[in-house]
């Protein structure tokens, strides 16, 4: 095996000078070798909502059908799987935010995120993200986000958002204020990363004397920051501009993801630069077992109870949320979206999961991730009403049967101009 030195701040390599001879570009360039991020990402969800509900998961579904009891047992079961992940070998571990629902238990991502950063110490943490809007003043995401980098030695991945429709229900919010808090909020976070305090913030919608937060990152300027998002124009350009990363939101029909990527990386052309595939993931659920068959019948049962008991809500959009262009944009990708799939033939056809053996699951990753050119792979190993044993199984077979064969296989060479944008 060729000699090779990974690139600080990136998932490349830089191959054996033997080998970078023999590799060079028609340019004399000495390319890169592109290593694929494999993260796990939990949802936390609540899996005991009654056969006879029927009903959004978000908003209006009561919290009486929440028990503090069983949440107790599911918090340390579900932190235990995405400990679990750094000892199976995934690069990261992902959480994410959300408020007054069943599809995922988190108001607090930081809380969850904190833990990890003391019971873990390689992987990275992505809380995917903070919801800007919400917090008042946003300085709060800047401190906490600080102590997670602080904690975990210098681990964290910061994802910003504009948080769910759903949220702007929940929490009583202007949704037409949407983009202009987060914009302002996000704009402030970076500068308590990257500016001395004391200094005065005068906005629109935060007005600040004193912001002077301690403590501050270990990553210098900032840890990186990832962005996600279902295929809004505004966000795909947002993120190119700042050459930051973007994720593509699950439970969308394969060709809905290709659209998306294949805009953002137009997005970065129009930018003047060669998108990464390190600025692009794939969020997915995955299933694992010994064969195509015993996979399906494992997993089946939990996907529809995802799908039919914790997705319905999900989609709520109040007015002004997004601009007519893209809010158009989202209406025409509806259809291609998991809750309106009623067959097992079309999960399969769409890749709205990928499920079967070893063989098969490496196979259809391998397709979609060359297809969709991304550097990171989320993928959702806890789907529903999966219980711990099926859980833990799925995750040793991934790590084991499919992930280290994905690495291999999707690693090659990449031009140099590819990653000289920084993911700051």
């Amino acid at each position: 095996m060729p000699r090779s030195v990974v690139i600080p701040g990136t998932s490349y390599s830089r191959v054996g000078l033997r080998d970078a001879r023999r590799a060079l570009t028609p340019c004399g360039v000495a390319p890169y070798v592109r290593r694929m991020n494999f993260f796990m990402f939990h949802l936390m969800p609540w899996p005991d909502l009654p056969a006879s509900y029927e009903g959004p998961a978000w908003v209006t579904c009561s919290n009486a059908y929440y028990d503090g009891r069983r949440g107790h047992d599911l918090y340390n079961r579900y932190l235990d799987e995405l400990v679990r992940a750094e000892a199976l070998g995934f690069d990261g571990v992902c959480v994410n935010e959300h408020h007054a629902n069943a599809y995922g238990n988190m108001p607090s991502p930081n809380l969850i995120a904190s833990i990890l950063a003391r019971q873990t110490s390689r992987v990275r943490i992505a809380v995917v993200g903070n919801a800007l809007p919400l917090y008042n003043p946003p300085l709060r995401v800047a401190e906490e986000y600080a102590m997670i980098d602080c904690i975990s030695g210098g681990r964290l991945v910061a994802g910003m958002v504009v948080g769910g429709g759903p949220e702007y229900y929940s929490n009583g919010l202007n949704p037409a204020e949407a983009r202009g808090r987060f914009g302002e909020a996000l704009d402030l976070i970076l500068r308590c990363w990257t500016e001395p305090g004391p200094f005065v913030h005068m906005g629109k919608y935060y007005k600040l004397r004193y912001v002077n937060p301690w403590p501050t990152p270990i990553q210098k300027p900032h840890p990186p920051i990832w962005i996600p998002g279902a295929g809004s124009y505004e966000t795909m350009d947002f993120v190119a501009k700042r050459r930051w990363a973007y994720m593509g939101i699950p439970y969308f029909h394969r060709r809905v993801f290709k659209k998306n990527f294949d805009y953002f990386r137009e997005a970065c052309a129009r930018e003047g630069y060669t998108a990464s595939p390190d600025q692009m993931g794939w969020l997915v659920p995955v299933y694992v077992a010994e064969t195509d068959a015993r996979a399906r019948a494992e997993f089946e049962p939990h996907l529809w109870y995802f799908a039919k008991k914790l997705l319905p809500g999900i989609n709520i959009a109040p007015p002004g949320y997004t601009s007519a262009r893209s809010a158009l944009k989202m209406l025409g990708s509806f259809g291609d979206f998991l809750l309106n799939v009623g067959s097992w033939d079309e999960v399969v056809a769409g890749a709205y999961a990928i499920v079967g053996s070893p063989a098969t699951v490496r196979a259809q990753m391998a397709e979609l991730a060359r297809e969709l050119g991304v550097g990171n792979v989320l993928t959702l190993l806890q789907l529903g009403t999966l219980p711990t044993d099926l859980t833990r199984r799925n995750m040793e077979l991934f790590a084991t049967e499919v992930m280290p064969a994905l690495r291999r296989d999707l690693a090659g060479p990449v031009e140099r101009a590819a990653v000289a944008a920084p993911l700051a």
